[in-house]
């Protein structure tokens, strides 16, 4: 067996690269010349032959179709390179595709003494212009495959081809990772035999932009003979995706006066496709402005950067004269550096036009009347300004304050927020009889400061005439209210005391009647011309009309006017007390067993409506004894009980015990009750009072209700 001399493999770089063997050397389909040098001129013109270019498809070139990456040259169909435009740096290397229903290639073309600008494909796709240099020591040689993104039917289609001129006998080429055996699976393969890769679908270089694989030959059995050698394939980009606006919605706000140049807001857009071409480069412009007046160019777009800004002077950009202080612009941004083969994509820009505090508030007129009742309080006038500023801003709201005319604080003065108008009101009633008229200064100011150039001036101030009218006010009792002290009990028809009402309408000389308005117990009467008060029945402190111990009484007062006018006054008399109400006591029902060992028989209680020293300490007396020898006895507890007893004990019967109770009031007043005592049979815890009426207390319950009389009037 002869030496196995190294496997080579080339990968080439055109998309479409058939390496002739000796059966097809006739024709091989693609570029005559996969690398032409153009010297760098001074200047490309438009329109003048570069180089021509030689592509065949073997098949007559049917339906052939260049593509330039530069949007400055194009390739005429004879293949003349010529360009778009008269410029002078395209960069360092162009790359023209070339396709055909049946063959597509790659050219690249090499700008001797150009510089670098972005967009270079060279940059991009690292494409070497040199044959590949081997990476380590070895055979097996790859270089990167160019693929345009979007391609159509048919597939698959080959893209490059694995040439091994030394290839053992029975050798294969295996082709793995990504989009080969992981995902995307199947987009990438090789024939085994004839090393021809070929790609399945339509790329998308937004979705995947370079694809890793790997190169291999195996024997038979599986076994790598040598590899793996990574291929990269890489999608050329093309221009199929139009910028967007993906931040809106864009909203600017300006000064009004602003400098010529201030930077109103910025629109940047985005656009998918490659950053490193011009199919990404964008440029911004602005197509249309709403409303175009005062002028139709009142801002300006960085085309570059998508600032915008102003371009007017200072004194155009006045919110107060524009029609509509807020503007629509429409922006458009389109690639391939803004030339008309680019793609566009547009967003509307809304710039307001912001109000600064250049105009202050003037009134509307230099001087108000206003005219109020005297007594009424509440707004009685509104003032009117003016102000050009923003109705929405405090350049726009008004602060009025009263400088003069109001001593007394009878007057404040509030914003209408809804008007802007100055509400003034009377907070104090005011009295004719005092002042008829009144003059108030007031000021008006805006909520914001004024800017440095603008004051407030004459037109800031106004001047409030404001007239009182009389009116008939009623009259008014002096004390009110009116207070005395009499003794309950006086003789019917003493006298009271006077009361006095004056007018306060005293430029009228009108008269004064009275008359009871609210007497409840209907004890008083009062003169109608005078105002005297006198009695008309008994004063009595314990009536339930009287509350701790005064009584209330309402008397009216009405002028002569037309129509008369009333007033109001409140007596408040305080009656002293008298004893005038005998004691009484309790309880007045008492049971008592007839074989009772205890013979106490009740704790009686007593009490008194009135006060103090008319009342106790009280004294208990037996009034008269029924009983021939007597049975009965009465003991003190205290100042307000005392305990009736038995000196023996009583058959069962209802007896009478009249009890006597007297207070301590001079002269002192006495009362008799009758205690009725039950005595009744009790045998085997049962107690039997028969006839002995109705009530059937036991006398353990009625000794305790007694007891705990006592201890509340302890």
């Amino acid at each position: 067996m002869q030496p196995r001399t190294p496997l080579t493999l080339c990968v080439l770089l055109s998309q479409v690269l058939l390496v002739t063997s000796a059966e097809d050397r006739e024709c091989t389909p693609g570029f005559q010349q996969k690398v032409l040098h153009i010297h760098q001129p001074a200047e490309f013109i438009e329109d003048q032959p570069v180089l021509n270019l030689t592509f065949s498809d073997c098949k007559g070139n049917e339906k052939l179709h260049y593509e330039v990456s530069s949007p400055h040259f194009k390739v005429n169909s004879d293949g003349t390179l010529v360009a778009l435009r008269n410029i002078t740096a395209v960069g360092r290397t162009l790359f023209v595709h070339a396709r055909t229903p049946h063959a597509e290639d790659m050219a690249e073309l090499v700008i001797v003494g150009g510089k670098d600008i972005q967009g270079s494909l060279q940059d991009i796709f690292k494409f070497a212009r040199t044959s590949p240099v081997p990476r380590q020591k070895r055979s097996i040689v790859v270089s990167p495959i160019l693929i345009p993104e979007n391609q159509r039917q048919p597939f698959p289609r080959d893209v490059g081809k694995v040439v091994d001129s030394d290839r053992p006998e029975g050798s294969k080429f295996r082709l793995t990772g990504k989009g080969v055996d992981q995902d995307p699976k199947g987009t990438f393969r090789i024939n085994e035999n004839t090393g021809s890769v070929s790609v399945t679908r339509t790329l998308d270089r937004e979705t995947i932009a370079t694809y890793q694989l790997f190169v291999e030959t195996t024997d038979t059995s599986g076994k790598t003979l040598e590899g793996p050698v990574p291929l990269e394939v890489i999608v050329i980009d093309q221009n199929d995706n139009r910028p967007i606006f993906r931040e809106g919605p864009y909203i600017g706000h300006v000064m009004e006066g602003s400098p010529t140049g201030t930077t109103v807001m910025r629109m940047t857009a985005f656009d998918a496709d490659d950053p490193a071409t011009d199919n990404a480069l964008l440029r911004y412009n602005i197509r249309q402005q709403t409303p175009d007046k005062p002028s139709p160019n009142m801002f300006y777009i960085d085309p570059e950067k998508g600032d915008i800004v102003t371009v007017v002077s200072p004194a155009l950009l006045d919110r107060e004269t524009l029609e509509n202080p807020k503007y629509e612009l429409i922006i458009e941004a389109q690639d391939m550096a803004g030339l008309d083969v680019g793609l566009t994509g547009t967003a509307t820009a809304t710039i307001v036009i912001d109000d600064k505090n250049d105009h202050s508030p003037k009134f509307t007129k230099k001087e108000f009347q206003a005219t109020v009742e005297e007594g009424a309080v509440g707004v009685i006038v509104n003032l009117t300004v003016e102000d050009k500023d923003d109705p929405a801003t405090g350049a726009w709201r008004a602060a009025y304050t009263i400088i003069n005319g109001n001593p007394g604080q009878s007057f404040e003065i509030h914003t209408n927020p809804q008007t802007n108008e100055g509400m003034l009101s009377v907070v104090k009633p005011l009295d004719y009889e005092i002042s008829a008229f009144h003059t108030l200064l007031i000021k008006v100011e805006n909520e914001d400061p004024l800017v440095p150039d603008v004051s407030y001036g004459p037109s800031s101030t106004a001047t409030v005439h404001i007239t009182v009218l009389d009116v008939n006010e009623g009259p008014v009792f002096y004390p009110d209210p009116m207070m005395v002290t009499k003794q309950e009990n006086i003789s019917v028809g003493s006298v009271l005391l006077t009361v006095n009402a004056s007018d306060p309408d005293s430029l009228q000389h009108q008269t004064i009647r009275y008359s009871v308005y609210k007497d409840p117990a209907g004890w008083l009467s009062i003169n109608p011309i005078n105002g005297t008060v006198d009695t008309t029945a008994v004063l009595d402190r314990e009536s339930p009309f009287v509350h701790n111990s005064v009584y209330t009484a309402l008397f009216l007062a009405i002028d002569s006017g037309n129509p008369p006018a009333t007033g109001t006054g409140t007596l408040l008399i305080t009656l002293e007390d008298i004893n005038d109400n005998a004691p009484i006591i309790y309880p007045t029902v008492a049971e008592v067993c007839d074989d009772a060992r205890n013979l106490s028989v009740v704790i009686l209680g007593a009490s008194d409506k009135d006060l103090h020293p008319n009342t106790d300490p009280f004294k208990f007396e037996i009034h008269k004894q029924t009983v021939p020898d007597k049975v009965w006895k009465i003991s003190k507890i205290n100042n307000t009980h005392a305990l009736v007893s038995l000196l023996q004990n009583l058959n069962k019967a209802n007896y009478n015990l009249p009890i006597m109770v007297t207070d301590s009031g001079k002269p002192p007043m006495t009362n008799i009750t009758d205690l009725r005592v039950q005595v009744c049979s009790c045998k085997n815890s049962k107690v039997d009072c028969n006839g002995a009426g109705a009530l059937h207390l036991s006398l353990s319950l009625l000794l305790l209700f007694s007891l705990l009389s006592l201890l509340s009037g302890l």
